[in-house]
């Protein structure tokens, strides 16, 4: 399963001009490298912000996820025996097994993920997943 995406940037020459000069002298080994670099240290500079927000959300009536999540078959009885509906919200990676599709049907209310949705054309077509 591929969990890494292209993304595509727009810069002015100015600053890519000063990115290759970095690789060119070593500091990275290409402008990838850079920008991998550039926003993981921009998002370490955020972290109490998605922190914060991880947790209010969390707190609230929904399954809440940043990053990778997978819909477990426990989670989906649990909901059952509870005669609750999930409803799943976040961004990133969601994974739902092809085989939970009765169980989702019957358990999750609705999915809402700004990311990525793995799953059976029928999950994709009754939450109406792009």
């Amino acid at each position: 399963m591929e969990t890494s995406e292209k993304v595509s940037v727009n810069m002015n020459i100015a600053t890519l001009s000063q990115i290759d000069l970095l690789v060119d002298k070593g500091y990275y080994s290409n402008r990838s490298d850079f920008i991998n670099q550039a926003v993981r240290q921009a998002l370490g500079e955020k972290r109490a912000v998605v922190e914060e927000t991880s947790r209010q959300q969390n707190e609230l009536d929904f399954r809440w996820f940043i990053g990778v999540m997978s819909l477990e078959k426990e989670e989906l009885l649990k909901a059952k025996e509870s005669n609750i509906k999930i409803k799943i919200k976040g961004y990133g990676l969601l994974c739902i097994d092809g085989e939970l599709d009765d169980l989702v049907l019957e358990n999750v209310e609705s999915v809402a993920v700004k990311g990525k949705v793995i799953c059976s054309d029928r999950i994709k077509e009754h939450f109406k997943i792009r």
